[in-house]
């Protein structure tokens, strides 16, 4: 089954992707860390994409596709796999639906996880990760034991550069031009669920959404 997770960013995608890949058994694909490990590299791709993230700009569309597609072919897929933060566009949506027809598979559902813009900024402006070994955190909701280090492997944590509000602020209206469009593309071809936040933070899937996605799995 491949199963993708929608929603402005800070909507909650990425927690309930790693969730969700344990219980299903199957990978999950997030084009944020692929990008960010090519900038941690300092790879050329990696410097483009930083280009354009720490602007609070979406990677563009020629840049991305044939990534996620390697990726969707490699062997750890053949069950299936969690896209997380792809597609972002309709052209981008349109070239995943060509790609999975001609590998004989298809998207399967897609979850909007809707969460108020207010929320989102308040969010991800208290989200702190470990540049170490990429453990996060959130100041107001699980911060580290001592406030400043990680739990796990003592670094210092950081601010991403694209996590400060004015980024932020960029994103989501990027988000809201871009890739909303998406919900309505979803919505006609009878796949999409909405699951709604909870005070700005998605907590969990709920019980009648995981049960649905066990079915199609």
């Amino acid at each position: 089954m491949i199963l993708m997770l929608l929603g402005a960013p800070g909507a909650g995608k990425g927690t309930q992707a790693v969730k969700l890949a344990e219980i299903l058994k199957i990978p999950h694909i997030s084009t944020g860390d692929i990008f960010r490990a090519n900038i941690k590299n300092r790879t050329e791709l990696g410097q483009l994409a930083a280009s354009y993230i720490n602007n609070g700009l979406l990677v563009p569309d020629e840049v991305t596709v044939a990534i996620v597609e390697d990726r969707l072919s490699q062997p750890d897929c053949v069950d299936g796999a969690i896209l997380d933060g792809f597609p972002r566009t309709i052209p981008q949506a349109e070239k995943l639906d060509a790609f999975l027809e001609s590998i004989g598979k298809k998207l399967d559902v897609v979850v909007n996880i809707v969460v108020d813009d207010q929320a989102v900024i308040e969010r991800i402006s208290q989200r702190r990760v470990c540049p170490n070994c990429k453990a996060t955190y959130h100041l107001g909701h699980r911060p580290p034991k001592n406030g400043v280090n990680c739990d796990a492997c003592g670094h210092e944590v950081v601010l991403r550069d694209d996590d400060t509000p004015e980024v932020i602020a960029k994103r989501l209206k990027e988000y809201h031009s871009s890739t909303e469009p998406l919900v309505d593309y979803y919505k006609e071809k009878g796949n999409l669920i909405e699951s709604i936040g909870v005070d700005g933070i998605q907590e969990s899937l709920d019980n009648t959404i995981r049960a649905l996605i066990m079915r199609n799995a």
